[in-house]
């Protein structure tokens, strides 16, 4: 069905079409019961859409629309020929004044308009009877806008005119159309009544023709300068009407983002002395505060506003938002002014009901004694207690209620609880009830339930003293002040122990075994905070506060035991590693030559009753592989290193591996025995033994070397999950994982990957294999791999793969068009034949088809090295395609696909479609003659606008 406005153009051609007579001469269109009827049909679209001029502009030309309103003008009985400006609106029935403002609003606007720059629409194929359809309408158009032009100036008196009414008027429904239409006789009755049609509010209607108006004198401030004053008016006089209503209403909308435009413009353009009567009003002074930077007053506005509650919420945030802008180009000093605007809005807010506001949540995330002594003070003055109602100050009660259960600080809590404001406003079992909702948060919160004047007049009890002192330990991370926190509470209480105050310190059990031997309390104390703070600082990558702990931590245990001493050598070694991946190893800058060598000395250490983190090899392995270490993993390291460490023993094979690719075939027996090891770890077997500590060994007791990889199977992937990030070792892992995947005999669907023909095809034991488990670990280790590089298209061809294994087709088209995009700047190059194999294009055609989008199958179907005619003819059969059909054929290159295509509409009857298809074979740099250059330069075109919609369509 066409849209509302393309059923005006309808019905006003048909209306305006001219007649024959006998004699052949043209005659005007007749006044006829059809013509009349049409022109009603005409405005009542328009009275549908509540003659919105935005709308009506938008959509209908010049000479159309000058038509339709020459029609509401006549229906609402305005003498034809008589000037608007002799006219006095006071006087009209309201239907009639609304007709005239409308007009003359139209005709202002439409010169403003024209006096913009217009884009060229690129012409198409030459056609006579369009172009002199255009030639003719644009003609027309002309002649209408040099009649506005010079009917400009009584226009703007009209408006002005219009700007004197102090009443309501109603523009024309299709209701009162209809009674227009039905009964000619009321005219005078309901139709021209007060009442009668939609309701434009007097203020309603001075916005909307303050703006045109606004307009048009900017525009013509060009030739005379005395106009901007004018516009500024005007356009000010909009603002503070915007502010006050909104800026849209059910029968025009006010673009606000152009009116600021112009309101600056007229800004500049203009004096910038504000008088007497501009700064009556609220808006004119927040407005001359914000231009001339005076923010204090600009505070006192709103916290006086809040009491009287006259600035409407709209304008309220436009001024927040306006001074966040200008604090995020680089004003610092506007942090403050838009915490106090803030505030103000938010107990604005609060006493009004609304929600509160994003905005007063992220600047409370750190709350400080000011801001809580600024925002008790906005709420003092914002509220009269003695005249309030109980409704409001129940409202901010629960906003100091809540604002309490959501500080942490105690200090801060009891500044709220203790103020005058929060005393009369909760009653006595209030505050109880909030004191032990408190207390069940934080136990050790021990709060007055009395009335006191500050926090600083409690009497400091000990267990308050312990409480405050504990509190300072959880959230301090400076090592010396931790130390001396833990000297006063040990000064205070020998019973404690206090490493367990917070349940988020952990330390690895190797560890704490050794910690909590240390028979002096303090000294246990200290060093396991310090390592479980430490720790935690490496997990939130917080590095530089890590190494202060450690730092500290091993000057501590290095006087009394040397076994803790090396454990933070250890500790500080993967803290050295972490920093430079998340650092200088971002882009790419290689660690220092002593960071390698402490790796590998941590690798060859021999000291015995160390406790050792399986994390830390892991991390030092990982380490020399991303940073292609592979000389030393093959050649250098030790042989017993090799036989006692699995990790390193792991490393060697995979660097190995990747050293040899890519080579001959039989260069590849490291491939084969990484292989063999991987094999054996995804293995379940009833002769695995279990050792001492439980776990399943993997020994192979009648070989050689490889038995030592012990290490569970998911444990292994999550090494490589969180370590490895170098592109050659993934790929390779990746590899491996998915030719063990392929291998499994009920596998339908195999998985392509770069290097796969390296691995064996083969495996003796295949029921011993957990393949469920190595399915998973295909899954997480592709979805691993591209948050390292998301735009490697053998990853993503992967990706695809696993989708389209796990009937997942729509999202496997994503991978596999973004495979292509990526390595071909998004099709404007040719994808490169080793990404789209015959293989993933017939992927890509099964997908469509199951996807029931047809036309799209037969187009892939040209994109194999042999075009596939039967899967293409099959295809365009099916008549229930999800697809665009036809609109696609413009991306058909092969003619006897196309010829096919014209032959099936024919049959069918579908001779629309069938004209589309022969267009496409005409085309002539598709005739067979052509060139083989100019040929697959056509196909490559199609290809990119094709693969190009796709992307669009899927990504």
């Amino acid at each position: 069905d066409p849209p509302p406005v393309q059923l005006i153009v309808q019905f006003l051609e048909q209306a305006s079409k001219p007649s024959v007579n006998e004699q052949n001469q043209v005659q005007p269109p007749p006044d006829n019961k059809r013509n009349r009827i049409l022109k009603l049909l005409a405005l009542k679209v328009a009275a549908h859409l509540r003659w919105d001029l935005d709308i009506l502009e938008k959509s209908l030309s010049v000479p159309v629309l000058n038509m339709l309103l020459n029609e509401l003008l006549c229906i609402s009985k305005v003498p034809p020929g008589t000037k608007h400006v002799d006219v006095d609106l006071s006087s009209l029935p309201p239907t009639t004044a609304m007709a005239i403002l409308l007009y003359n609003r139209w005709a202002i606007r439409t010169i403003v308009q024209s006096s913009f720059p217009v884009k060229q629409v690129k012409p198409g194929p030459p056609q006579l009877n369009v172009m002199n359809q255009m030639q003719q309408e644009k003609e027309l158009t002309e002649n209408i806008l040099k009649v506005l032009k010079e009917q400009a100036a009584d226009s703007i008196l009209v408006l002005e005119g219009a700007l004197k009414l102090d009443k309501d008027l109603y523009v024309h429904t299709i209701r009162t159309l209809d009674l227009l239409a039905m009964e000619p006789g009321m005219v005078n009755g309901e139709t021209e009544s007060s009442t009668a049609g939609l309701k434009i509010s007097a203020e309603e209607i001075q916005c909307q023709v303050c703006y045109d108006l606004g307009a048009i004198y900017f525009q013509q401030g060009a030739t005379n300068a005395a106009l901007h004053e004018n516009a500024k008016e005007k356009f000010f006089r909009t603002r503070e009407l915007v502010a006050k209503n909104g800026s849209s209403s059910l029968h025009f909308t006010i673009d606000e983002e152009r009116l600021a435009g112009y309101c600056q413009a007229c800004g500049v353009l203009t004096s910038s002395s504000d008088d007497a009567s501009q700064q009556a009003t609220p808006y004119s002074q927040i407005h001359s505060c914000m231009k001339s930077g005076n923010y204090q007053d600009l505070v006192k506005i709103f916290l006086e506003d809040n009491l009287t509650l006259s600035l409407p919420v709209q304008f309220r945030q436009s001024v927040l938002r306006e001074l966040f802008q200008k604090a995020q180009q680089g004003n610092d000093a506007l942090d403050e002014v838009c915490f106090k605007v803030c505030v103000c809005n938010t107990v604005c807010d609060v006493l009004q009901g609304r929600i509160i506001n994003i905005q007063f949540c992220q600047l409370f995330l750190k709350p400080s004694k000011e801001k809580i002594d600024f925002l008790l003070e906005v709420c003092s003055r914002s509220i009269d207690l003695e005249n309030a109602s109980e409704t409001l100050k129940r409202k901010m009660a629960a906003f100091l209620k809540n604002l309490c259960l959501g500080l942490e600080d105690l200090q801060l809590v009891f500044m709220i609880s203790s103020h005058e404001l929060f005393i009369k406003l909760l009653k006595d079992d209030e505050r109880k009830l909030l004191i032990d909702q408190m207390r069940k948060r934080s136990p050790r919160i021990n709060l007055c339930t009395k009335p006191v004047t500050s926090f600083y007049d409690i009497p400091a009890s000990a267990s308050v003293n312990i409480g405050q002192l504990e509190h300072q330990l959880i959230l301090s991370v400076d090592p010396w002040r931790i130390r001396q926190i833990l000297i006063e509470l040990h000064g205070m209480t020998s019973e404690r122990q206090f490493w367990t105050v917070s349940n988020k310190w952990e330390v690895p059990n190797v560890y704490g075994n050794v910690i909590l031997g240390i028979k002096d309390n303090l000294t246990r104390d200290l060093v396991y905070i310090l390592m479980a703070k430490g720790l935690h600082c490496c997990a939130i990558k917080d590095f530089a506060h890590a190494k202060q702990l450690f730092a500290a931590c091993l000057e501590l245990v290095t006087e009394f035991s040397p076994k803790l001493r090396q454990v933070m050598l250890n500790e500080m070694l993967l803290l050295d590693i972490y920093t430079h991946e998340a650092g200088p190893g971002v882009s790419g800058e290689r660690p220092p030559s002593d960071l390698i060598s402490r790796v590998r000395g941590y690798l060859e250490m021999r000291v015995p009753d160390i406790p050792l983190r399986q994390v830390v090899a892991e991390e030092c392995v990982a380490f020399l592989l991303n940073w292609r270490e592979n000389e030393y993993l093959t050649m250098q390291v030790p042989l017993p290193l090799v036989q006692t460490n699995p990790y390193v023993k792991l490393g060697q094979l995979l660097a190995a591996t990747c050293k040899e690719l890519p080579g001959p075939k039989e260069s590849r027996r490291t491939a084969k025995d990484l292989w063999e090891v991987v094999v054996q770890i995804c293995s379940v077997s009833n002769q695995h033994k279990r050792g001492n500590d439980g776990r399943v060994s993997l020994i192979k007791h009648r070989e050689s070397t490889l038995g030592i990889m012990y290490r569970c199977f998911m444990g292994i992937v999550c090494w490589f999950f969180f370590s490895l990030q170098e592109p050659l070792v993934l790929t390779t892992i990746l590899s491996l994982f998915v030719k063990l995947h392929n291998v499994r005999e009920d596998i339908v669907n195999d998985i392509a990957a770069e290097h796969i023909s390296i691995w064996p095809s083969s495996i003796p034991n295949l029921q011993s294999v957990d393949f469920e488990a190595v399915a998973v670990t295909v899954k997480e280790l592709v979805s691993y791999a591209l948050t390292i590089n998301a735009n490697n298209h053998f990853w993503l061809i992967i990706q695809a793969d696993i989708y389209f294994a796990t009937n997942q087709y729509s999202a496997a088209l994503h991978y596999y068009l973004q495979a292509g995009a990526v390595c071909s700047d998004f099709f404007n190059k040719m994808v490169p034949p080793d990404v789209y194999t015959d293989q993933v294009i017939k992927r890509m055609i099964k997908c469509c088809s199951l996807l029931n989008c047809h036309t799209q199958v037969a187009i892939l179907c040209q994109f194999l090295r042999e075009v596939d005619y039967k899967t293409a003819f099959k295809a365009l059969q099916e008549q229930n395609s999800h697809d665009a059909m036809d609109s696609y054929y413009e991306y058909i290159w092969d003619v006897t696909i196309l010829e096919y295509l014209a032959y099936l509409h024919h049959k069918r009857g579908e001779t629309d479609k069938r004209q589309i298809a022969i267009k496409a074979i005409g085309q002539t740099e598709l005739n067979a003659s052509n060139p083989e250059e100019v040929l697959q330069l056509a196909a490559q075109r199609r290809k990119k606008k094709f693969l190009q919609a796709m992307a669009k369509l899927y990504f």
